[in-house]
């Protein structure tokens, strides 16, 4: 694992303003990590409007195995508080049925409801039971007055369950007739286990665009079974990938240096950041220069690392026949990808641009990797990108 000279001017700034951030009143702030390692996440965003008297059943699929599980809620992007008057969590058998006598409900300082402050998250008591790797968790939740800005994960690449009315406590799936492609208010889930995680901050390539749906074959999916195999200390995965977006620039979802306290710092038992970010901030030609993401980049790098954690950077992989790539574009992108490979700053290196361009036009992705549209992979892609990671270079127990 490589080191990286400490610039103490840019240093010193992080420290500061993470100690201003500690400052915040805590019913403005996201609640700090409990003990454990998170298991799954999904970076949340504004998602529609709220709607009272919803039930929600979500599926979502577990990295690390551990004992004790918590969810964490999240009314981020609301502007009102959220009350969840019924929260349970179960183990799926198909579609929306539960395992029989797997549903169990979740409790907040011992409550069975919970309020939940605009701008904030809450996680739920431990639950005890054992939770395996790789097991469809489903999480119920009742809002019985919801209202407003609605917090969630829009392209979850799984499918979840809706439906009017409090049946989260049921076990079948009579009541669950609605469909959905998102995750709405649940943003992670830890479980106490000796074992460490790393977080894959990017866009819609790490969110899984392209990838099959219900399938599980995003690439921090495949990386995921990938650890579990291995004799690595960290096992947890948490994909905080939002479509469309930017390290720099707020739209698709807030730019990854201003989500990164919530969807990254925050997480329990986090190791290591995963940072696969920069190709929108590219393509959408804004003005946004070489300099400008290489000084993203580094607020990133001084961020985590005044947190204790390890930043692994991945290149930029190529987009040629994309309808918003262009000679320019390309030629920020290749400087870019200069500055990842070479600088020495990050504490290692993914080079999914070598691994996904084609060997005869290497501005190019290789067509069997390619998703159709040219910039998002396939699942063959995806799988690719996962075994290209160098696993120990994700165990940072040495900074």
């Amino acid at each position: 694992m490589r080191g990286r000279p400490v610039r103490f001017g840019r240093l010193l700034v992080v420290t500061l303003l993470a100690a201003v951030l500690q400052a915040t009143p805590a019913g403005a702030a996201v609640q700090g990590p409990p003990d454990g390692v998170v298991t799954w996440g999904a970076s949340a965003d504004r998602i529609g409007e709220a709607v009272a008297d919803r039930g929600y059943r979500m599926v979502v699929r577990t990295s690390v195995a551990g004992r004790d599980p918590r969810i964490r809620l999240s009314n981020a992007f609301g502007d009102r508080p959220v009350t969840f008057d019924s929260v349970y969590a179960g183990i799926r058998k198909e579609g929306a049925e539960l395992v029989r006598g797997s549903n169990r409900r979740l409790t907040f300082d011992g409550s069975t409801s919970v309020t939940v402050p605009p701008g904030a998250t809450v996680y739920s008591d431990p639950l005890p039971r054992k939770l395996p790797a790789g097991t469809d968790l489903v999480v119920s939740v009742h809002t019985p007055d919801a209202a407003g800005p609605l917090t969630g994960h829009w392209m979850a690449m799984q499918t979840s369950y809706a439906t009017q009315g409090d049946h989260t406590a049921e076990e079948g799936g009579t009541h669950w007739t609605e469909t959905t492609g998102s995750w709405f208010y649940l943003d992670a889930v830890s479980v106490r286990a000796d074992a460490g995680a790393v977080v894959a901050l990017g866009d819609s390539i790490t969110d899984g665009w392209q990838s099959t749906t219900d399938a599980n074959r995003r690439w921090p999916d495949y990386l995921a079974r990938r650890l579990q195999t291995s004799r690595n200390t960290v096992k947890g995965v948490a994909n905080e990938g939002i479509s469309g977006n930017k390290v720099l620039a707020d739209g698709a979802g807030q730019s990854a240096l201003n989500r990164l306290e919530r969807d990254v710092l925050t997480l329990p038992g986090v190791r290591t950041v995963f940072l696969f970010e920069g190709v929108n901030d590219i393509k959408a030609h804004t003005g946004v220069t070489v300099q400008d993401l290489i000084d993203g980049y580094r607020e990133i790098l001084d961020r985590a690392h005044a947190a204790g954690k390890c930043v692994v950077g991945a290149t930029v992989g190529p987009f040629k026949g994309w309808s918003e790539w262009d000679p320019a574009a390309e030629a920020v992108r290749q400087e870019v990808n200069a500055f990842i490979r070479n600088s020495g700053e990050f504490d290692a290196v993914t080079d999914f641009d070598r691994i996904l361009r084609s060997p005869y036009d290497q501005e190019r992705m290789l067509p069997a990797l390619d998703g159709g549209d040219h910039i998002h992979p396939n699942d063959k892609g995806m799988q690719a990108m996962a075994d290209a990671v160098d696993l120990p270079s994700l165990d940072c127990r040495d900074r």
